[in-house]
């Protein structure tokens, strides 16, 4: 017998299946889109000119070249330390070795907006919504060299032996690019590991136009050789925006930098950028870390080559103790033990007015369960 009634019923029971089918089917794309690595949302190009760099200071106050949202990726073009177009030539260089927009950077920046410090770093790039108490994810994608040479020199009174080299000189040394090698005098060849010596954001406001030369709480020249591309560095946010500025590149360091500049070169670099958001977190890091990946990393800085030491072995101890995302949290007796036993307390840099210490820790060492995912 024909019902009508059961008809709609059916009608009516067979609508709301397909309409919870679709709303569950609509629930799990969404988990698998949250869970789904962050990827780059707009990709920027930032060239170093004139009206682009912070010459030789880190600011809370300093006006953003370029804004940016979370999960966006900036390349960024930037000049080394080795000087003007004039200096380089009376050096040796070929002029169709130097960047063409070397010049016009050099001329277009006034005396009175250079310094404190010597360094000339691309931005500050702002991060939309990043706020004190938020911590800035870079994520070092790229770095590419991008001139065939590098310079390496000392000035009278500068490095860690003054006394030993009272006077200036500059090392020119030609870069292979295809092979990655530097020639640095007949028989000796150097592999070469590009990175920024400085990487950065605004240090807290009371700071003031901070200097670009020693690293602090805000990363800055920090001369890590480790952070190269594949690298990740986390900071404590500091002010709106949160301010990246990178420069000093890098094609290769020893630890230590004792004269007091590297294989300075110029460089490209890919970063993106990943805020996470919250006060809990500030209170988390109170000093910048890293990973690469192979290790974990944690920093100390200080005029004083002890308390850097024992800053970056605390900040490691805190880390393993307390903030490791990646496994269960270690007592802070079994984290001091680890650091002994399989961890490197090596020295950054001992000649940017702050000294620099890392502990580097292998992620080799875990080898049991990671952590459950937050919720």
């Amino acid at each position: 017998m024909y019902c009508p009634t059961l008809k709609r019923c059916a009608c009516y029971i067979s609508s709301l299946c397909v309409l919870y089918k679709l709303m569950r089917l609509s629930r799990l794309l969404l988990a698998a889109t949250l869970a789904a690595p962050l990827t780059a949302q707009t990709t920027h190009t930032l060239l170093a000119t004139p009206t682009t760099v912070a010459w030789g200071y880190y600011s809370a106050h300093a006006k953003p070249v370029l804004t940016v949202n979370s999960g966006d990726t900036v390349i960024m073009q930037t000049a080394s330390t080795c000087g003007p177009p004039e200096r380089l030539q009376s050096e040796g260089v070929a002029p169709a070795q130097i960047p063409a927009w070397l010049a016009p950077l050099y001329a277009g920046v006034p005396q009175s907006d250079r310094g404190p410090g010597g360094h000339i770093l691309t931005g500050p790039v702002a991060i939309a919504d990043a706020q004190p108490g938020d911590i800035l994810e870079v994520r070092v994608l790229k770095i590419d060299i991008t001139t065939d040479f590098a310079c390496n020199g000392f000035g009278a009174g500068r490095g860690f032996l003054p006394d030993d080299f009272p006077y200036g000189r500059t090392k020119i040394i030609p870069l292979n690019r295809e092979k990655m090698t530097a020639d640095f005098a007949p028989g000796i060849t150097i592999p070469l590991h590009p990175f920024f010596g400085s990487m950065g954001i605004a240090p807290p406001e009371s700071a003031g136009k901070w200097n670009s030369a020693p690293p602090w709480m805000h990363g800055g020249n920090m001369d890590n050789k480790e952070l190269t591309a594949g690298s990740v560095i986390f900071y404590p946010v500091h002010a709106e925006g949160a301010l990246f500025e990178a420069g000093d590149g890098h094609a290769g360091q020893g630890n230590g930098e004792v004269d007091i500049t590297a294989l300075e070169t110029f460089l490209t670099g890919t970063f993106q950028f990943v805020l996470h958001k919250g006060e809990a977190t500030r209170q988390r890091l109170l000093w910048p870390r890293a990973e690469t990946p192979t290790a974990y990393i944690a920093m100390g800085f200080s005029p004083d080559l002890k308390t850097a030491t024992e800053m970056a072995v605390r900040n490691m101890i805190t880390f393993l103790s307390e903030q490791n995302p990646d496994y269960p949290h270690l007592s802070r007796d079994d984290a001091y033990a680890l650091i002994s036993t399989a961890c490197d307390v090596d020295i950054t840099q001992l000649v940017d007015t702050n000294d620099g210490v890392h502990v580097l820790c292998p992620k080799s060492l875990f080898t049991g369960p990671k952590s459950s995912p937050k919720k």
